[in-house]
Parts: structure tokens; sequence; C-alpha cells
């Protein structure tokens, strides 16, 4: 097509430059539904019964595409004792309050944003972080403002205190079964995330597949697919945070980003409520926002993918990956030399 549209450039009459405008629109449309075929490929799909583990492992996740499971946990025991506004906070309490966890803790208060940069590791007995949570819902209708003020460093664990945590010793164990799309699964390891305000996560990618739980709240998760990865401008590979992007999504600075202004082209939303449950494939960032006293339980295991590439192929592997990625970027850079010089000569 580049070559007949060349010669019809050359033909210096009405007739030859309407031909190739006309050639020039088809070549347009056509690469718009190639566009619209490959967003569609990448679309998050919404399934409202729950997966067998062998559709799970044969039809969803090779794809690599997120997917939303409604009510995949809610025969969960968790699922109803747990939950704050009927209690669940004195039962975690009473069974896991001596636990010893790590709370993220930020300035931005009384919204934390996870920035990976600016935000504080503090070790607590979990019992300390249910009574602050307890204080938040007994006082979220009238004086939250002034309790918040009176409990600004109640979170902060002394030197003597943090001697006597001991992380990983519980008085009891809670079972939680994997959802039925895991069953088979090998797990790398389960996670417990909870919210005391409102939340918001840093941008970042996991290097496993992730099932995403919401045992009781409300998420509300943006998703970018591994292509976005030059749009979100992910720290470099030698720092310790080099899955998360360095763009501050709110307000991105375009004179250090000026790819930022693409990143609502990519972005996929989703709103996982109480039961819901939301597979995350490796490689795809993602943004969490969590409501009040949100309690949610996440999965992690390997890929097929990761788990069969052998180290020894590395190299190889390398290089096959920078070859495509060389000759997709080689392509676009010519198409756009080629419209161009057609603008020009029109």
């Amino acid at each position: 097509r580049k070559h007949q549209a060349a010669s019809i450039i050359s033909l210096d009459c009405k007739e030859g430059k309407h031909r190739f405008f006309h050639s020039f629109l088809l070549l347009q449309e056509q690469s718009t539904s190639v566009v619209t075929m490959v967003e569609e490929n990448l679309r998050i799909h919404t399934f409202t019964e729950i997966p067998s583990p062998e559709i799970f492992s044969s039809q969803i996740e090779p794809k690599n595409v997120p997917a939303v499971f409604k009510g995949c946990i809610k025969n969960w025991k968790a699922f109803s004792k747990w939950n704050p506004s009927d209690g669940g906070l004195i039962y975690l309490q009473e069974r896991v309050g001596s636990v010893a966890v790590e709370a993220m803790l930020s300035r931005s208060a009384p919204v934390f944003y996870g920035d990976i940069r600016s935000h504080e590791r503090v070790p607590l007995s979990f019992s300390t972080f249910i009574r602050y949570c307890l204080g938040l819902l007994k006082n979220r209708d009238g004086r939250r403002d002034d309790f918040l003020e009176s409990q600004k460093h109640s979170l902060v664990v002394s030197d003597t205190e943090q001697t006597d945590l001991h992380f990983g010793e519980a008085p009891q164990q809670f079972y939680l079964a994997q959802p039925v799309p895991l069953e088979t699964k090998s797990l790398s390891s389960v996670n417990l995330w909870m919210n005391s305000m409102k939340a918001r996560s840093s941008t970042h990618y996991d290097p496993h597949h992730n099932l995403l739980c919401i045992v009781s709240g409300c998420k509300e998760v943006t998703l970018w697919p591994p292509s976005a990865t030059p749009y979100l401008y992910p720290l470099p590979l030698y720092e310790e945070a080099s899955n998360h992007s360095s763009v501050t999504l709110e307000e991105p600075d375009l004179s250090l980003y000026p790819r930022a202004t693409c990143l609502s082209d990519f972005s996929q939303k989703v709103v996982l409520h109480a039961g819901d449950a939301l597979f995350i494939p490796e490689g795809w960032f993602h943004q969490v926002d969590s409501e009040v006293l949100t309690i949610a339980v996440n999965f992690w295991w390997r890929s097929m993918t990761i788990s069969g590439m052998l180290e020894h192929m590395d190299a190889y592997y390398l290089r096959r990956i920078l070859k495509r990625l060389t000759d997709k970027e080689m392509g676009r850079i010519r198409c756009c030399i080629f419209l161009q010089v057609v603008w020009i000569k029109l």
C-alpha cells in the first residue's frame, strides 16, 4: 500500500490527489480497527459465576487480562465475622490482637496516599491498630477531627515496645479457604490489608499473579496493561521499588513526565464490593483506592510463564523481547515519517 500510495502522489493532477486521499483514509480506518481490537482484547471481564479451577487455569489466567469475580468469597466465615459494622473489629482483637504487624503511616492524613518514597513503616501490635480503628468508628459521625488530633501519635511505638513485638506469633490461627479459582494453585504468599481511613496505594505492578479479595468495605482499582509502561515512568531497575511508577497521577508534572498525558487512554477502572475478587495478572500496573475501614486479603502465585523460564535462557529471552520491541518502535517511526511526507506533498 505504501508503494501504491507513493506512486499516486507523483501524479500532479486532481484525480491523482483524490485517489491518494481515498487510499489514505482507508489506511487510517484499517489502523483504527486494529487499535480497537487490541483494546477489546485487554478489556476487563466480569464473571457472575465463579469459574472452576480448570476453567480459570485454561481460559482466564493464560490471557493475562484482569477479571472480576462477583461474590467470590461470600462463603468465607470472615465475610460476616470480620465486618467492622457488626462487631468484626472486636472479633479480630480477641483472637489475633497480640500479633505484631506493620502499619504504613503518611503525612497526607486523613487520606493516605501510598507514595513508596514518603511513607513510614511502623511495627505495632494488631490490637493497637484495632483500637485506633474502633475509635474512628465510634467518632466518625461527630468528633472525628478532634479524635484524629488526639490520636496523632497513638500509632508510634517506642523502641522498648518494639522489642516486645514478635512477628508471626498468634494465639489463634485463622483458616481462609483458597478461593475456588485458586484451589489447585501453589501460593507464594497470602496478605491481609486493612486501612483505618481512606487510602490510596502507589501505582505499581506485582511480579506475581494476584487475586485481591474484598472481605469488607469497598475498593476502586485503576489498571494499566504492561504495554502502557512507557507512560507510567517506572522507577529505575537498580532501585528498591523498581516496580512502582514515579508519576503522581493526580497532578503529574508534565515537564518531567510528558507522556503521562496519555495515561487515561490506557486505564480501566473497576469497583469491588465486599465478597468480590479481582484477578490482577503479573505486570499490570494498578492503583487501589480504599474506603474507610476496608479489609481485604490477597493471594500471590507464580505464573506459568515465569515458572517455565529457565535461568540459563534469560539472555536469549531478553534478546528476543528487545528485538520485538525494537521492531515495533521502528515500524511506528516509519509510519509517522510516511504520513508526514504524505501530508507535506498534499
